[in-house]
């Protein structure tokens, strides 16, 4: 058994207001990690840290201006080998063709109205983290995927709280390792 990540996130964006708004939540972005250092996070966001406009599945890079400067939760659930390799086979799968993937503007709309809309190319952040979850782990999810928030998939009952705070404080040793 090892364990994995899920990473909630209030990145503090425009974009992430305007969601909190209408969520009352305080996290807004999910993520999934396989390692404790979070060098390998996967999530559905922007290809570009500076725009919001372009968006599609992405590594991020937790060490950039906008993580450091933002408030996250860390949880964790423990996973079989045989789990970890299919969810990773998913993930790879897409990265593998990223060009087709987009970020699915169209299902957060829909999700405002509890309509689920499956798009064969096209995630949310906490949709594509679900479909992980749920066709990797075998996870029981409340609800069809499409309509999965961050919030949802921070009350799963399996999860255990690790870490909730600045991700500065989280990184800040391995920064300190990675600058000196």
């Amino acid at each position: 058994m090892e364990k994995v990540y899920l990473l909630f996130t209030d990145t503090g964006t425009l974009f992430t207001r305007i969601i909190k708004l209408y969520t009352k939540r305080v996290y807004n972005h999910a993520s999934i990690a396989f390692d404790s250092d979070f060098m390998e996070v996967y999530s559905f966001g922007r290809k570009y840290p500076n725009n919001p406009f372009i968006g599609g599945f992405v590594k991020e890079d937790l060490r950039n201006e906008l993580f450091l400067r933002s408030r996250g939760a860390i949880y964790s659930f423990w996973a079989t080998q045989e789990e970890i390799v299919r969810m990773k086979t998913i993930i790879n799968a897409i990265e593998a063709n990223h060009e087709k993937y987009k970020y699915n503007l169209t299902g957060l709309i829909t999700y405002v109205f509890n309509k689920p809309l499956h798009r064969k190319y096209a995630y949310f952040c906490s949709q594509f983290v679900a479909h992980v979850l749920k066709e990797g782990a075998n996870v029981d999810l409340p609800k069809p995927i499409s309509l999965i928030s961050p919030y949802d998939l921070q009350c799963l009952s399996h999860l255990q709280l690790e870490y909730e705070g600045p991700l500065y404080y989280l990184l800040r040793d391995q920064l300190d390792e990675f600058c000196h």
